[in-house]
């Protein structure tokens, strides 16, 4: 069962999150994705509500939201399995299946062709309005050096090399798995 929600009742709860981790879950034909993502806001643009998230360069995330520019967040309430972002947060989905590794649940989008992750019941269904590579010259120095040193390749998770792509996803559903 989902019951549907206003996200801005939640905002506090989902940016809590956010700085624990949530996952971020794509999908582009029978391929499932999710990656732990520990960057991303909520807001108002074009009078849509929107989910930006930010995916660097070099993940297979963004290859596979360029393909289908849509997603899923899916957000904890109470108790977590941090499990799940640890192994979401340090596997590539290139290599393996996460869904299939970890067993999660995945229940079919509504509104979207990503589905949700019962065991983070609380999901935004967003579709790809905007998307845009941050610019270097535009980052301070400082967070420049801490966020993305020249010395490290960008291929691997964990890896941060690369700069961020932030896709603002339009929220098309709200909603909590019970």
């Amino acid at each position: 069962m989902r019951r549907e929600i206003d996200v801005f009742d939640y905002a506090g709860e989902i940016l809590k999150a956010v700085k624990k981790g949530v996952l971020l879950t794509t999908k582009v034909g029978d391929k499932v994705n999710s990656m732990t993502i520990a960057w991303g806001t909520l807001g108002i643009e074009w009078g849509r509500p929107v989910f930006i998230a930010f995916v660097r360069e070099g993940r297979f995330t963004r290859e596979l939201l360029d393909k289908n520019p849509e997603f899923t967040v899916n957000v904890p309430v109470g108790a977590c399995d941090r499990k799940i972002m640890g192994f979401c947060g340090s596997r590539s989905g290139r290599n393996c299946d996460k869904a299939k590794e970890l067993n999660l649940t995945l229940e079919p989008g509504e509104a979207v062709s990503v589905p949700a992750v019962r065991e983070l019941p609380l999901t935004l269904e967003c579709k790809v309005l905007y998307k845009q590579l941050q610019e270097k010259e535009g980052i301070p120095e400082d967070i420049r050096r801490a966020m993305y040193p020249e010395d490290v390749g960008s291929d691997e998770p964990m890896a941060n090399h690369d700069y961020h792509i932030a896709y603002y996803g339009e929220i098309v559903k709200a909603y909590i798995l019970e």
